[in-house]
């Protein structure tokens, strides 16, 4: 199963919006949907962060996955 997740992303004075479909376990998605979830956007921020270096102002504003919003 994929989840789509969009992220908002403020670093080097600007905002980013990043979206994409992520595969996560069935089994653990019926289990603790939002859990599941936020471990998929937890390893994409992490990848994100990487690719803006060492961006002091590096934050994310919102995340968003399948619909539901969580603001940061």
């Amino acid at each position: 199963m994929n989840i789509n997740i969009k992220i908002k992303i403020h670093a080097k004075e600007s905002i980013f919006l990043k979206s994409g479909s992520f595969p996560v376990d069935m089994s653990e998605f019926r289990k603790d949907l939002d859990w599941t979830a936020a471990i998929a956007s937890y390893e994409w921020i992490q990848q994100i962060q990487s690719e803006y270096g060492s961006s002091k102002d590096f934050r994310i504003n919102n995340v968003v996955y399948n619909g539901v919003s969580y603001e940061g």
